[in-house]
């Protein structure tokens, strides 16, 4: 025999029932069957109004009466043939009058009691399951209507009745041996009674529990629970949208996920069915096809490590302390039977060690009656001074890590904590089992998302990690960046496991945000229609409050205002990437200060295209300071503009000539002053000796400015061009001078003997940079570890297309992924 549960929204409308016929019908040519149904989709809420509406004297609940007689009247008229209507109709409405003198008397003597509210909330499930009985009835499948209350019993706790096993399986076994054994029989879920016949409930979900109830009475083949979607999930769909099914779990793992918020079954339904051995199987009504998720009595090997991650949104902590704790018997004991003879829930406990302090959460409501009753039994001991005051800490959430896979596995707990530490989620508390088979984590409730998100990216789908952009800056190389993540976005999917999704995007007019993500092909008129006025604060915020996981905020500016929120951003546990070299340059204060930051959050902070775009300086240079070697000088030109003008610049061609070329080819700034005045060049050798370990400032920095001096405040380029022509001489003696001694000009950035120089030098054949060409970049490193032979860095210093990829290693970096920018 199987037994078949459906709930709520399985019996939501008439469409749903037919479906549901269908599935029974099926059934039935291959077994015994028996159906639980729930009451009808928010019948039960409305119950629970009305009766509520009732015993305060508002005739409101007249409506709410009304609404539903006139829903399952058209439920009976639409599903029964015309023939049959008339009894049907006259067998509800006798069933509904009850119901409406009963809350008739509640109303006149406002008095609402749980017995009486049990009578009330019972009437959906009888009402769902007669009108199931007649349309299958009526339509050629014989079916018998079985109110629950007459098998099962239970004791007096009316809201959440304790079942009396021995009676209710007795009765259970007498019904059916007697039963029509080719009539099925539609019972009522969720409602059961005293042995006196007082209506009983047993709980929000309860109608699980009758299906397995009856299974383990009749040693039924399997359970099948019937609802609107596919399965257990890996996680909450509501709160992770890359969930999936789990094709199968123990008993003990869907004792565990329900016990943490999964809602999908009601956990004392699992009793039974384990205690019997009967399989549960979860299936979706409006997909019948679908595997769905197996309950049964073993975990299937070769599974993932973790099969679920569940949550409760809302608890509370309270912790007890204190030095009178330790070593002193029976304190546990007190404590938990304090609280058990105040009807308290404990969800989780922890317990130091030291026995200096236990932890425990219980549900936000029960706060208050748990404090009362640890501060009554411990009242003499907090006079005394020898137990702290209770600790109550609200607004968090348990987030539990669940499967029998992970019994005996080490590491499980370090890959946990480790993906929570990267994103900057901070564990208030931890409780692990004997049996290994939960982890659970409290977490401030505005980190559960971002903690599921986290987890379940670590974990499931095959390890792929969501990484959410935030971009500031789509001109040239912020166009670049996404041209790239475009073309790289199924190569880094499919070889590295990783998603970038485009999950903020600014312009200087403009932002939008939006955690479904924005489309890379057309983010700017989704950016314009949908965006906001420009507010790097407003942006940061907004980026702020949706605590994504693995969230990246890039600057592709060159903005003072941009630089000085990096605070803010590392602050709210999110990683920085920057091409913008204002931070970093201005005061060594500001400098350290977003180093301790990013530290102190455990968050990225790169920025490799500060110095020499795409290169690897930054990083070279920094892995040499992290492995103890001493750096001794720095020496290298810093401006791929400067390269380029002076590698070109062979005397044939006069200096302001080469310098307007330069700028009508676009390797100069509009206003080439902005590369001749040496300042760009003097803050990357300001970064690079910070980097090394130097406290410098920027007024530290001797800079030969190329500028003449006539020509540094005029208002046009145009008019500083006139002034620069009147200067070519100089620059051509200077030309000469290098070449009379088999020299070549070269502008060096330096930094040795603790002093720091960006100047115009003569440099000969035996000097590294004395071959470079075009307007590649080139730093020489010399340490404690490489002075005969320097660290040499040389390509490419300048480019959207270069700095582009440098962002992208950075962004990979952050993401733990391989570094492939050989391949772009």
């Amino acid at each position: 025999m199987r037994i078949l549960k459906f709930g709520g929204s399985s019996v939501g409308t008439t469409a749903a029932i037919r479906q549901v016929a269908d599935i029974i019908s099926e059934k039935k040519k291959d077994h015994h069957v028996a159906v639980v149904v729930s009451a009808f989709e928010g019948v039960t809420d409305a119950l629970e109004d009305a009766v509520a509406k009732a015993s305060k004297g508002d005739d409101a609940y007249l409506q709410t009466l009304t609404d539903l007689e006139k829903r399952h009247n058209n439920t009976i008229k639409e599903l029964v043939s015309i023939q049959n209507q008339s009894h049907t109709l006259a067998q509800f409405k006798m069933m509904f009058n009850e119901l409406d003198d009963v809350l008739h008397g509640v109303s006149l003597t406002r008095e609402l009691t749980d017995r009486t509210r049990d009578f009330v909330v019972g009437f959906g499930e009888r009402f769902s399951a007669y009108i199931i009985s007649q349309f299958l009835s009526d339509a050629g499948i014989s079916a018998d209507y079985l109110d629950a209350r007459k098998i099962i019993e239970t004791n007096r706790d009316f809201g959440s009745a304790r079942v009396q096993f021995d009676e209710t399986y007795k009765k259970i076994r007498d019904y059916f041996s007697e039963a029509d054994p080719d009539s099925i029989q539609i019972v009522t879920g969720f409602v059961a009674s005293t042995s006196s016949g007082e209506s009983t409930t047993l709980g929000r979900g309860g109608s699980d529990y009758t299906a397995s109830l009856i299974s383990a009475a009749l040693e039924a083949q399997t359970i099948e629970l019937w609802t609107d979607i596919e399965g257990i999930m890996t996680a909450d769909p509501g709160k992770v949208k890359r969930y999936f099914v789990i094709p199968h779990l123990s008993y003990e793992e869907a004792m565990e996920l329900s016990h943490f918020g999964a809602q999908i079954i009601y956990p004392p339904a699992l009793q039974p069915a384990m205690k019997e051995n009967i399989p549960i199987l979860i299936k979706n009504t409006f997909k019948p096809e679908e595997e769905g998720t197996r309950i049964s009595n073993q975990s299937i090997p070769g599974e993932s490590i973790i099969k679920g991650i569940s949550s409760i949104d809302n608890i509370t902590l309270l912790t007890v302390k204190g030095s009178g704790m330790i070593g002193v018997t029976g304190i546990s004991a007190r404590l938990f039977g304090a609280l058990a003879d105040a009807g308290v829930n404990i969800i989780l406990i922890t317990q130091a060690s030291s026995e200096h302090t236990i932890s425990l959460a219980v549900l936000p409501s029960q706060t208050k009656i748990a404090q009362n009753a640890i501060e009554k039994e411990f009242k003499y001991e907090l006079r005394d001074d020898i137990i702290d005051n209770v600790k109550v800490e609200h607004d968090l959430s348990i987030v539990a890590v669940v499967s029998d896979n992970m019994r005996r596995k080490p590491g499980i707990s370090g890959r946990v904590f480790q993906a929570l530490g990267a994103n900057g989620i901070n564990v208030v508390a931890i409780a692990q089992g004997s049996s290994e088979r939960n982890i659970s984590i409290v977490v401030d409730r505005k980190n559960e998302t971002k903690t599921l998100n986290t987890l379940h990216d670590a974990f499931f789908i095959a390890n792929v990690k969501t990484v959410n952009l935030f971009l500031v800056g789509v001109g040239l190389i912020g166009g670049k960046l996404l041209d790239l993540i475009q073309k790289q976005a199924q190569k880094l999917l499919d070889d590295y496991h990783l998603e970038l999704k485009l999950t903020g995007v600014s312009n200087s007019k403009k932002f939008l945000i939006d955690d479904e993500g924005i489309s890379i092909d057309s983010w700017k008129k989704q950016m314009m229609s949908e965006g906001e006025a420009v507010d790097i604060n407003h942006f940061i915020d907004q980026m702020s409050e949706l605590n994504l996981s693995n969230s990246i905020f890039i600057d592709c500016t060159a903005s003072d205002a941009i630089a000085s929120s990096y605070s803010d951003v590392l602050e709210s546990n999110i990683s920085i990437v920057t091409a913008n070299k204002k931070a970093n340059s201005s005061s060594l204060a500001t400098y350290e200060k977003l180093q301790r930051l990013a530290f102190k959050h455990n968050v990225a902070y790169l920025y490799e295209t500060n110095v020499g775009a795409g290169l690897p300086v930054v990083a070279t240079l920094k892995e040499q300071v992290l492995t103890g070697d001493d750096v001794i000088r720095i020496e290298g030109v810093l401006s791929g503009t400067l390269s380029y003008i002076f590698n070109t610049f062979d005397g044939s061609t006069s200096f302001s000539e080469v310098v307007r070329s330069a700028r009508e080819k676009g390797f100069t700034e509009p206003d080439p002053r902005e590369d001749l005045n040496g300042q760009d060049v003097g803050r990357k050798l300001l970064i690079l000796t910070r980097e090394a370990g130097m406290k410098l400032e920027f007024n530290n920095i001797d800079i030969q400015n190329l500028v003449p001096e006539g020509a540094r405040d005029v208002n046009t380029v145009e008019e500083f061009f006139n002034i620069l022509e009147e200067h070519d001489d100089e620059f051509a003696k200077l030309f000469k001078e290098a070449a009379s001694d088999n020299k070549k000009l070269c502008y060096i950035a330096r930094y040795e003997d603790e002093k720091a120089t960006v100047q115009l030098e003569k440099i000969g054949p035996e000097h590294p940079f004395y071959g470079l060409d075009g307007s590649d970049n080139i730093v020489a490193f010399k340490t404690r570890h490489y002075q005969d032979s320097p660290i040499v860095v040389k390509g490419p210093g300048a480019g959207a297309d270069v700095t582009a990829s440098g962002i992208i290693a950075d962004i990979l970096r952050i993401s733990n992924a391989p570094s492939f920018r050989e391949e772009i």
